[in-house]
């Protein structure tokens, strides 16, 4: 049995449903199932058990011989929430248990890190090992990540393979109950049908103009891409990006979300908040070079192509992959 925890968020069920397309249903899908806004991302997947989040861990101990691998990309992920044991819990100590188990069952692990570990980008974005503990994130979520990147690289004992994917800024179907924390394209999506234009933040750093921030745009389908081909591949463990090592423009996105969408390009600028404007990453852009060194190979969505796929695939018609 695969397990897959946050099956019922953004990135786990996308995984969730990538398996089911290659004829995996004997999955595990973990979660706190409870929460209605998600019901869409899960009720219509084919999996053999469902286990609520809290006690996973007692199941894991009565069915770790019938597992194969663990892909663990459930998190607290709001970057605005700054309460520090809220990330401790729910992060950190609850990932660290997780390896734990996974290290004495002899379980592989896959999980979830966060570009947002990168800060400011002083140390650049490569995922050497070696830059890690030099890291300084810019709030307590990508503390948490990087606290946990640090802890495992530390340990003595690991499991048999693990990944630690730092995801840049993902983006893709089944994000609809995410709030002010999903993607710009899908704001962007809601406010062009409603307004027939988008507001896109300002720029506070004199180092860039309006719009021309940039960020690395990962779409979600190469992330699952990703992943599956890690779960064949159970070697060279360690942590990764995952972006497309692409940095582009907010301007760049607003006009791909207009072009998909077939209408004209209309972009009002407005002040950035002032809980985020201290704390706000003008550029990333994933260093890929170790990911493909191990052989990965296939393309990656341009940003142009995933948004297309995106918007009429699935934001139009509120599809669910």
């Amino acid at each position: 049995m695969i397990v897959v925890t946050g099956a019922a968020g953004f990135i786990g069920s996308v995984m969730v449903g990538t398996l089911n397309q290659q004829g995996r249903k004997d999955l595990v899908i973990v979660d706190d199932f409870n929460k209605e806004a998600k019901l869409a991302n899960w009720k219509d997947k084919k999996y053999q058990c469902k286990v609520q989040r809290d006690v996973f861990f007692d199941w894991l101990e009565t069915h770790h011989s019938e597992v194969e691998i663990i892909i663990h990309l459930g998190a607290r992920t709001d970057t605005t929430e700054f309460d520090m044991a809220v990330f401790d819990k729910l992060n950190l100590n609850y990932t660290k248990t997780m390896v734990t188990l996974c290290t004495r069952f002899g379980i592989p692990l896959i999980y979830a890190s966060s570009a947002a570990t990168y800060g400011m980008g002083e140390c650049g974005y490569s995922d050497n090992h070696q830059i890690i503990p030099q890291l300084k994130p810019l709030n307590p979520y990508g503390v948490s990540k990087n606290e946990l990147d640090k802890w495992l690289l530390n340990q003595p004992q690991k499991p048999p393979f693990w990944y630690g994917l730092k995801f840049f800024n993902v983006y893709g179907p089944n994000e609809y109950h995410k709030g002010r924390m999903a993607s710009v394209i899908f704001h962007s999506e809601r406010q062009i049908r409603e307004t027939g234009k988008v507001k896109l933040f300002r720029s506070h750093n004199p180092e860039y103009e309006d719009g021309k921030q940039l960020r690395d745009f990962v779409y979600v389908k190469d992330v699952a891409n990703v992943i599956c081909w890690l779960m064949q591949h159970k070697t060279d463990s360690g942590i990764y990006n995952l972006g497309t090592g692409k940095a582009r423009s907010f301007i760049d996105l607003a006009t791909a979300t207009f072009t998909a969408m077939g209408i004209a390009t209309n972009i009002e600028f407005i002040d950035m908040p002032t809980d985020i404007r201290d704390k706000y990453q003008y550029f990333t852009e994933a260093d890929m070079s170790k990911l493909r060194s191990i052989g990965y190979t296939k393309p990656f969505f341009s940003l142009e192509d995933g948004v297309k796929d995106y918007v009429q695939g699935y934001l139009i018609n509120r599809h669910i992959l």
